[in-house]
């Protein structure tokens, strides 16, 4: 009985229906992502352009990609350099880190060999260094 009803054209038909809600709703979340992380906006000019996006979503959203789409690129790459770059500052330090301590206990041990430091300075700077 259902198979009389659907055929595979409704089917197929649904499925893009389908798909097509789904870019629509990802289209929506990248131009709000877009706009709220845009710094060359000022709070005004954002909220008008969510105003205009959720009072008339689709003309709202296709004037935003005319207007704005390269900006959204540029913002995409931007973050993606910044993660990129934290990234890579936070594996540089946890890295260099262990090399990091030991070099300073070898100074330490240095300061206290040639007496610029008393051995109860050397433990307490030793105890802090490996307390980090």
């Amino acid at each position: 009985m259902l198979a009389t009803q659907w055929g595979t054209g409704q089917v197929f038909l649904s499925m893009i229906w389908f798909t097509l809600f789904f870019i629509w709703i990802w289209l929506l979340i990248l131009v709000f992502a877009d706009i709220f992380r845009s710094h060359d906006m000022n709070g005004w000019v954002k909220a008008i352009w969510v105003l205009f996006v959720i009072v008339m979503p689709y003309l709202g959203v296709f004037v935003y990609l005319i207007a704005r789409g390269h900006k959204m690129s540029e913002h995409a790459v931007a973050d993606a350099k910044a993660q990129d770059e934290a990234a890579r500052a936070y594996i540089r330090q946890a890295a260099s880190s262990p090399e990091g301590v030991a070099s300073e206990l070898e100074k330490l041990a240095g300061l206290r060999d040639s007496g610029v430091i008393t051995p109860e300075e050397f433990e307490a700077q030793k105890a802090s260094l490996l307390a980090k």
